[in-house]
């Protein structure tokens, strides 16, 4: 059970219009939008964010940050946002192969060394304590310009933002999300947990 229940998708007139961004990257407004909404300026700003943080603007694609969002959730461990992760990965475009090898990707031939290198980050940057080393930062400049790395850090700070948002508030997880999930993680040991 959630700690506090989302209010209806129609609660909020400019919030309802802002949250059609995720019917593109997920097909459905999230739940935890829904209950951001009970304070409105959070919803609203949250999603400007993750428009701004999504769009792209140099060879960081829509694909792959959804693959970093994925590492990065997993790497705390909430499965809300690994559900969403891999199903937004999916509906960008993120072959599969890639879908269903995600933690080979350090070996897997789906991987090239510039998507590792943003993985690697991923990971480094979710950890607490935080593991950014000078190793990872001269991988990630080998391939990846300062803009790349702004966008990547914004989406795994985004996702910061949200593995704890919905671990602590339980948000119920969507129907399509479960599916995803169950579809590309379940080999690896997910499970809808509190989140049902």
């Amino acid at each position: 059970m959630p700690l506090v229940n989302p209010l209806a998708p129609d609660s909020n007139p400019e919030v309802k219009k802002l949250a059609e961004f995720f019917n593109e990257t997920l097909g459905f407004c999230p739940n935890s939008v829904l209950t951001m909404q009970i304070r409105p300026e959070i919803a609203r700003s949250f999603i400007n964010l993750n428009k701004a943080v999504m769009a792209n603007k140099g060879k960081v694609t829509s694909a792959l940050k959804r693959l970093i969002a994925y590492v990065s959730s997993n790497a705390t461990g909430c499965r809300y946002c690994q559900a969403h992760a891999i199903r937004a990965a999916e509906r960008y475009g993120a072959n599969e192969a890639q879908l269903n090898n995600v933690w080979e990707y350090k070996t897997h031939a789906a991987f090239n060394d510039a998507e590792r290198a943003a993985l690697d980050f991923s990971i480094a940057a979710s950890i607490i304590p935080n593991n950014v080393n000078k190793e990872i930062q001269d991988n990630l400049h080998k391939y990846w310009d300062d803009g790349e790395i702004v966008e990547m850090l914004g989406v795994i700070s985004l996702f910061g933002f949200l593995n704890r948002w919905n671990d602590s508030m339980g948000t119920t997880l969507e129907n399509d999300a479960i599916t995803s999930g169950k579809t590309y993680l379940a080999t690896n040991g997910w499970k809808v947990g509190k989140h049902k």
